[in-house]
């Protein structure tokens, strides 16, 4: 048996029967009272923390959940979990079926920040996590401890949040990979308190060697990342334990990971491999793990701050070429949506964007919603029956969460936008603040009605498609060509419905948009336009695969005069 297997093993050796649970945390742990959001969570599997498989995306994986928040918890105060506290996927905690079940419980943290404006607002801060109550430094959370729920045995059990989350080591520099943070005088206005900005900067070999060498910047959008993706400079690990991929029907993935990542390192050293700079952008904050790069009226000015303070600041030391002719954008999912708005809101401040399995950009499909004709998110009804939509597929089209159950998982970890969910993340950076301060929903969590007005708002603010064409005529010129959509036909979010519209769109346009909208067959989440070979090997390909797009753009565009050579050593 495993040691952490074991350990909860131990944690669960006393069976006690509860309908209800107090939760309290002790002042070893905080002296002052604490805001946040005490999560409970009741799973039946023994072999992990119960707050290690909260999974949106495998519904079917992941253990009961139950949220409540507390204002002012003291040191020793208990709060009581039981039919108030809102849970998935059973709403109430008298709805569990009885039987074991090991229970945990988190108490996610909140700090009150004082917005510009005047907006007083409890939220939690990222601790250099991304943006996940499970592992958030500060958080505190209790011992696993097997319990037996049954209403006819009812009980109290005592959940002692008695260990905390230490602190993210910072991330050391090597000799190809830099790591810069700064502090962004925007975000730190629009927030009153001091937030930061940060980047893993990949830099050419010989860039010591070379200092008149000036580089073309390729900016890898996407979600907080631990360091460059896929990008190992040591041989793999021959002692690695082969894993199975359930997505992908592969066993020893890790393997196969570890292997391109160290082929992408040799490819880098390469004496033919031209040299650019790679940027993965840091950019975490209270709602989610990155802000979607652009100016909300939640989040504030992120995409200001990041295209005016963050890029020039790593272009300056990194030595950029500095001038939109090199410039590239790339990404998939939430970056490949990050990366088409990008280049759609500073449209001269770069020649390209690869946006892959992009996040909704055209809210006619809002995954499987249309937020403009459609009255409910959750189901389809007729005149006696009503169906409910789903969420989650694989490409065979099993359906394993509906948009209840994703929505509902959301709020049962947080209210008010506070998950650091998908759709959390979309109604903070998507929708105007409401008259609490807070997000105002497009979609009412408990109902799945859609607000029409709200969803007028993301029209006017965030409907990528409809802005390009709204405003076609002073973009075409600075877009023309540099556009490029890339989705599977089976992608597991329906996020090719979006690309549908859009495409229909884009191709009406006059002038033409003159870019390339690509569909793999049978591909699944997130598929970037390699036809040759499969998802499971191109996702780890993003730093190189668009290289020769990206290389004819810059020979076709680049000005009289513009630096073509000290790059190319």
């Amino acid at each position: 048996m495993h040691v952490r297997s074991l350990l909860l093993v131990l944690a669960a050796s006393a069976q006690v029967s509860a309908a209800s649970f107090s939760v309290s945390f002790p002042a070893a742990r905080s002296k002052a009272a604490l805001d946040g959001r005490v999560i409970l969570l009741l799973s039946h599997d023994l072999t992990r923390e119960p707050r290690s498989h909260v999974e949106p995306n495998q519904a079917l994986d992941s253990p009961y959940i139950f949220g409540l928040n507390v204002d002012g918890l003291r040191p020793d105060q208990a709060v009581i979990m039981d039919d108030s506290a809102f849970g998935w996927p059973a709403l109430k905690l008298s709805s569990v079926p009885a039987g074991d079940y090991y229970a945990q419980a988190v108490l996610n943290r909140y700090e009150t920040y004082h917005l510009a404006g005047g907006r007083t607002l409890k939220l939690p801060p990222d601790k250099g996590e991304g943006q996940h109550w499970q592992t958030k430094p500060g958080n505190l959370y209790s011992a696993p401890v097997k319990v037996h729920i049954d209403l006819l045995q009812p009980g109290t059990v005592a959940l002692e949040l008695n260990q905390e989350n230490p602190p993210i080591v910072p991330k050391q520099d090597t000799e190809l990979i830099k790591h810069i943070k700064i502090r962004s005088e925007k975000l730190s206005r629009f927030w009153g308190r001091d937030v930061f900005l940060g980047a893993h900067v990949l830099v050419p070999l010989g860039f010591d060697k070379h200092p008149e060498a000036r580089y073309p910047l390729m900016v890898f959008h996407g979600h907080y990342p631990n360091d460059i993706s896929g990008f190992r400079v040591t041989p793999p690990d021959p002692s690695l334990k082969p894993d199975y991929s359930e997505r992908f029907h592969l066993a020893g993935y890790n393997q196969i990971q570890q292997q391109e990542a160290y082929a992408f390192y040799q490819k880098w050293i390469s004496a033919n491999h031209p040299r650019y700079l790679v940027v993965e952008l840091e950019h975490a904050n209270p709602y989610f793990d990155d802000s979607y790069a652009v100016n909300s009226a939640n989040l504030g000015p992120y995409g200001d701050a990041i295209n005016q303070e963050l890029i020039p600041e790593i272009e300056k030391r990194f030595r950029g070429i500095g001038q939109g002719w090199a410039r590239f954008t790339y990404g998939g999912s939430t970056g490949g949506w990050e990366a088409l708005a990008t280049q759609v809101f500073y449209p001269d401040m770069y020649n390209g964007a690869f946006a892959a399995c992009p996040d909704p950009i055209d809210f006619r499909a809002y995954t499987i919603v249309n937020l403009y004709s459609d009255k409910n998110a959750y189901y389809l009804r007729g005149d006696a029956s009503s169906v409910e939509r789903p969420a989650f597929r694989n490409y065979l089209g099993e359906v394993f969460a509906t948009q209840r159950d994703e929505n509902y998982m959301e709020l049962a970890q947080g209210d008010k936008s506070r998950s650091g969910g998908q759709y959390d993340i979309w109604e903070a950076v998507f929708g105007p603040a409401g008259a609490d301060g807070y997000p105002k929903p497009v979609i009412n969590k408990l109902t799945g009605e859609i607000d029409s007005a709200v969803a007028a708002y993301w029209r006017e603010h965030f409907d990528l498609s409809q802005i390009i064409a709204r405003d076609w005529k002073t973009l075409a010129p600075k877009l023309q060509g540099k556009i490029h959509l890339y989705v599977g036909n089976g992608d597991n979010y329906y996020l090719t419905d979006s690309v549908y519209f859009a495409q229909e769109r884009l191709e009406s346009l006059q002038p033409a948009y003159g870019g390339e909208v690509d569909y793999g067959d049978r591909a699944e989440h997130c598929w970037n336009g390699d036809h040759q070979q499969s998802n499971a090997y191109s996702r780890l390909h993003y730093n190189f695969q668009f290289l020769p797009k990206i290389l004819d753009r810059i020979s076709a565009t680049a000005p009289p005069g513009a630096d073509l050579k000290s790059w190319r050593y």
